[in-house]
C-alpha cells in the first residue's frame, strides 16, 4: 500500500530530475552558439555583415544541436572589430518549457548566453 502511495511521487521526481538536465543542458547549447557566432564573426572578411553573420551561426549551431527557439534574438558588439579587437556576441532563446520535459508544461524560458572572440591582429578586416 506504501509504495502504491509513494510511486506517482517518485515518477513526478524523475521527470523534474529530466527536465532540469534538459534545461541545463540548452543552458549549454545556447552558450555554445553564442561561440560560434563570435568566431564566425572574427572570421568574416567585414564587419558590414557582422549581425547576420552572426545570427547565421547561432542559428545553425542551435538548430544542429536539436534546440528550437520560439524567440531567437543575436546582438553583436563590433566596436573594435580591428586586428587584437574583440568580437562580443550575446545570443536570447526563449525554449518552450513543453519541449524540455515529458511533462508538457505551459511557458517558455528565456536562456541568454554572451561570448567574446579575439580578431586576429596580422589579418585585414574590411569597412
Amino acid at each position: 500500500m506504501e509504495l502504491t502511495l509513494i510511486t506517482p511521487l517518485l515518477l513526478l521526481l524523475l521527470v523534474l530530475v529530466v527536465a532540469l538536465g534538459r534545461l541545463a543542458e540548452s543552458r549549454l547549447q545556447v552558450g555554445d552558439a553564442a561561440t560560434q557566432a563570435a568566431r564566425a564573426v572574427t572570421v568574416a572578411d567585414s564587419a558590414g555583415g557582422a549581425g547576420a553573420t552572426a545570427r547565421e551561426a547561432a542559428a545553425a549551431s542551435l538548430q544542429s544541436d536539436n534546440l528550437t527557439c520560439s524567440s531567437l534574438s543575436v546582438s553583436t558588439d563590433i566596436s573594435t572589430f580591428q586586428p587584437g579587437g574583440v568580437v562580443t556576441v550575446t545570443v536570447t532563446c526563449t525554449v518552450s518549457l513543453s519541449d524540455l520535459s515529458l511533462l508538457h508544461l505551459p511557458g517558455g524560458k528565456t536562456l541568454t548566453a554572451t561570448a567574446s572572440s579575439p580578431v586576429d591582429q596580422f589579418r585585414s578586416t574590411g569597412s
